[in-house]
This record gives structure tokens, sequence and C-alpha cells, in this order.
């Protein structure tokens, strides 16, 4: 989805941006939350991060952290005024997964931007996993640690055989569970206004939800809401049994779940549907992404198999002799569309980013993975409830 895209598709639905106030409060967040953070040697840091309208406030405050070398923007989901408002404030550099997979692209990237400095690595998706051991090796300064914001990111860094440098998770912190929770209602919310841009409608359709974690298991529950008959399928037995719990029927294989499903809702980070899953989907199912559709979808191995056809804006039909379905903006995530918005919930996380960010720039840590202490997210939640409870 271009820039152009996303403005359009927000002038569509008159989303409105952050008020005068509303961002004055959230600046004034950010300032109470580093200036209680504990102030260490200085380090730079290089940023990846859904440039969304609340965006700005959060980079000002990794700024005030650490020197920001650049911002690198996920480019599926860049709202226009916040991408002027950063690029006035620090260098945005384009997003590419190959290139900082590759580790003389990436070693060179980080060089180009930080060299012989101590440089934090925040992420969002692990996208510096494949080559992380290599930029360890070989960065003319020191890579300090790395942030990791999203669950499959992790997922990412901790498929490594070894983590050669201290990796701080947000991703499992309670501080994120009502993150993931309303981004679960701003899935469905979005993948059902896209299906009613076509005259169709969720209640009646059977669904299929694949992965049940956070937001995965938001997303059932929000379907069960919409009167619809909720399958849950995923590849751990530990998270199926946790989905019988909750009142959903569960199956035992990818294939038996997307059998028969009007809607399907991939939300496991890690290849949801498969190149031989496409052909067991029912005539007229629709496939909504949460993450990016090289996460998600094998879309590309039915180029020479399907015919594609935009029927409608962010709706693609892919038809071949007597089979076809619809894939929802492209296979990327539908919520943001518009506007991926939780509301002042996301600066709970962003402030344990930065408190994560603190840590490693004030002590040295040991290689593996790391969390933020219990005692911090409670001062951060404490004073989260101080600015924002019961306020938009």
């Amino acid at each position: 989805m271009t820039g152009t895209e996303y403005a359009t598709a927000r002038a569509e639905i008159g989303l409105a941006m952050l008020e005068d106030f509303e961002r004055n409060r959230v600046d004034s967040f950010f300032k109470k939350i580093t200036g209680n953070l504990a102030v260490g040697d200085p380090v730079s840091s290089l940023v990846i991060t859904h440039l969304l309208p609340e965006r700005p406030s959060f980079l000002r405050a990794v700024g005030r952290v650490s020197d920001l070398r650049a911002v690198l923007p996920k480019p599926k989901s860049v709202d226009p005024s916040a991408h002027k408002t950063v690029t006035a404030l620090f260098p945005c550099d384009p997003l590419n997964r190959d290139q900082l997979s590759d580790a003389e692209t990436s070693l060179a990237y980080l060089e180009s931007r930080a060299a012989g400095e101590r440089l934090v690595l925040i992420d969002i998706g692990g996208y510096f996993a494949p080559s992380l051991a290599s930029l360890c090796a070989s960065f003319s300064g020191e890579l300090v640690g790395v942030i990791e914001d999203t669950e499959n990111g992790l997922r990412r860094y901790l498929d490594l055989e070894k983590l050669p440098c201290p990796v701080y998770s947000v991703a499992r912190s309670p501080l994120k569970s009502p993150e993931d929770y309303l981004v679960g209602q701003s899935i469905v919310f979005s993948a059902e206004a896209l299906i009613r841009s076509r005259g169709d409608v969720l209640p009646g359709r059977p669904a299929c939800v694949i992965g049940f974690g956070r937001l995965g298991s938001s997303i059932a529950r929000m379907l069960h809401t919409r009167n619809m008959h909720v399958t849950v399928y995923d590849d751990d037995p530990i998270q199926r049994a946790h989905a019988l719990a909750h009142g959903f029927q569960t199956a035992h294989t990818r294939a038996d779940a997307i059998r028969g499903a009007g809607i399907v809702v991939c939300a496991t980070g890690n290849l949801a549907l498969r190149e031989d899953d496409f052909a067991r989907l029912a005539n007229g199912a629709y496939i909504v992404s949460v993450t990016s559709s090289d996460d998600e979808l094998e879309l590309a191995v039915l180029d020479e198999m399907y015919h594609r056809e935009i029927v409608v804006p962010h709706i693609t039909r892919y038809a071949t002799t007597g089979h076809y379905f619809y894939v929802l903006n492209d296979g990327n995530a539908v919520n943001f569309l518009h506007g991926a918005s939780v509301g002042a919930f996301i600066f709970l996380v962003q402030a344990e980013i930065l408190a994560a960010l603190s840590e490693l720039a004030r002590q040295p840590h040991e290689t593996g993975l790391h969390e933020v202490s219990a005692d911090i997210r409670r001062l951060i939640a404490a004073t989260w409830l101080t600015y924002f409870n019961g306020r938009p």
C-alpha cells in the first residue's frame, strides 16, 4: 500500500488525527517516562516502526534516551503527516527485509549510520535476526543489543542457534496485552468493512482462525460476537486446548480447519496458508491477515494457477476453473487501512521499549533474552494511568 493510497483511505473514512491537546498529553507522558529512566552511557539507535499518527511522540522520546540515527518506516503502514513530521526531526531510510537479512548489506547500512558507536536496534518483526551474528562480529562499534516488539519477530530471534547479543523482548509483556486485544478488534472491524464494501456480510459465514495467541484469541472472540461459528487451529496443541476451554471448536489439522470456512483469519506470523492449503478453501472464502503477506501467505505460488482481479478496492479475487476466493489488502494486515488505532494503550508498550533502551545503555548485559522487570512495568502502568485513565 503506497503512502498515497493510505492517505486516500484515511480521507475516505474521515479518520481524525490527534488533536493538539491529545498530542501534548502524549508528549508529557513520554517526558515523564524518560525523566524517570536511569541515565547510562550514551548510545545510538536505529528504529524500525509503523509510522502511524501517534508515532512522532514516541520517536522524540527515543531521541531523548539515545542518539536516534535513523527511522526505518514499515512501508505498508506510513501515515503521510507522521512521515512529514518525523523526516523533519530524524533521517528516514527505506526498509527492505531482504537487504537487512543479508549480512554484507546490513553491515554496510549500520556502518553508514552509526560507525564506531554503541548501537541499539529497535525492531518490529525480526528484520535484523538473519544477519545479527555477523553484525555483532563485524560492526566497527558495539552492538549493545536489540529490542523486539512483536511475537513473530521474537520467534525469528529465538530461532537463531544462539543469541549473539542481548535481546530485549516486549512481545510477551503484560503491558502489551491491552494492545493485542484491541488490535484483534481492529482486524475484525477492517475485515468486516472491506467485506461490506462488496455487498457482503460476516454473519452467517463459518469462520476459521489460524493461530490462537493473543491476537488470534482476540479475533476469535470478536468474530463470535458477530454471531459467527468459529473454528480454531494452532500448531501448538496447548493453544488448541486453550481455545477449546474458551468455547471454540478446534481442528486437528489445518486442512480440517479451513474446509468450509467462509472467512479465514491468519494470525500466526509464520506462514498460516501454504501452497497446498489454497486449493482446500471454500468457494467465495475471504482471506484475512494480521501481518504482512510474506509472513502469513504463500501468495506468489498462485500466480501461474489463478487469475487475479481487483473486484473492489483492497479485495482481490483469485479464480481458476471451478474455484475462487478473495484476499483482503493483498494479504497484508487489514487494520492499517483504517489507521490500526488502539488508542492510548499503545503508549504502554512504547514506554517499555524506552525502558529497555535505558537498561541496555545503563549497564552491560549477558547475551540472551531479557525482559524489563516487573517493578519497571508497574511504574510505567502507574504513570500511564495518571495521564490516560478514563481519557480518550
